[in-house]
């Protein structure tokens, strides 16, 4: 608990300095020096993580990354997946919900960066309007974008259903979507204090290319990333189950415990 507790000191400190130093940055033209800065700021979070929680991180994987515009779709098991992310991906533009808005400056911090925020607020119309949106700006500039295809943080050994939103941008942006696979939950679960030593793993895996049918797709971006995840928690020595078991989506705002984790 003590590494936990230390980590997330520093985090928050870090989180301060960064958006202060960020907001010059703002009036500048371009989102260059913003990106700079946020690139800077994931990579000081990745260091205090090895420093202070004894976390370190390896990335597996880049063969697999093209050239130009492409989708990442990751396994979303740790509040710390997009820091490992980030700095590894150039012209990276990240889904992301409007919840980071009520952080001070952090709004117009995301609007130049050109992350597509979704509006969670305006029922689903205007979460797919938002969606599609963002998505139109991102392939306009090349980007590459981040996508968290569960909606939702899911313990080692667990998943939520794939929501189908990942095709629909494949089929809007006509790129390759990368499979993201990674460990990081068996040593910073969901938004949990507690921290374990240990290397924790992103892992980018071979494209699924555009013109698949909607329910091939999804099972094989399914299938792969939570097959390879399964094989980095072994990794670590961890009991996660394996294939990994199906939890419901939890109510907004709340975070998903399986009973098995709830009675401990």
């Amino acid at each position: 608990m003590f590494r936990g507790l230390l980590f997330t000191g520093v985090y928050y400190a870090l989180s301060f300095v960064y958006v202060i130093l960020t907001l010059p940055t703002l009036v500048l033209p371009g989102r260059g020096a913003t990106a700079f800065m946020i690139k800077s700021y994931t990579r000081s979070i990745r260091g205090a993580l090895r420093l202070f929680a004894g976390i370190r991180c390896e990335i597996r994987g880049h063969q697999n990354l093209p050239d130009g515009p492409y989708i990442l779709a990751a396994k979303h098991q740790s509040w710390g997946d997009g820091f490992l992310i980030y700095p590894e991906i150039d012209n990276l533009a990240f889904v992301t919900g409007d919840h980071l808005e009520r952080f001070p400056f952090v709004g117009g911090i995301l609007k130049k960066l050109g992350a597509i925020v979704i509006d969670t607020c305006g029922g689903g119309e205007r979460k797919a309007q938002s969606l599609t949106e963002g998505m139109s700006r991102a392939k306009s500039q090349g980007r590459r974008v981040l996508i968290y295809p569960e909606g939702h943080l899911a313990p080692p050994g667990y998943h939520f259903r794939y929501k189908p939103g990942v095709w629909h941008m494949q089929k809007a942006m006509d790129v390759p979507v990368i499979p993201v696979a990674t460990n990081l939950g068996c040593y910073w679960q969901q938004q949990e204090l507690a921290k374990k030593p240990g290397t924790a793993v992103i892992e980018f895996l071979p494209a699924i290319e555009p013109g698949k049918p909607k329910k091939a797709f999804m099972e094989q971006l399914a299938n792969c990333i939570e097959e390879q995840t399964a094989i980095l928690s072994r990794e670590t020595g961890t009991t996660a189950n394996n294939p990994t078991v199906l939890l419901p989506d939890p109510v907004k705002g709340a975070t998903a415990i399986p009973e098995p984790l709830q009675s401990n």
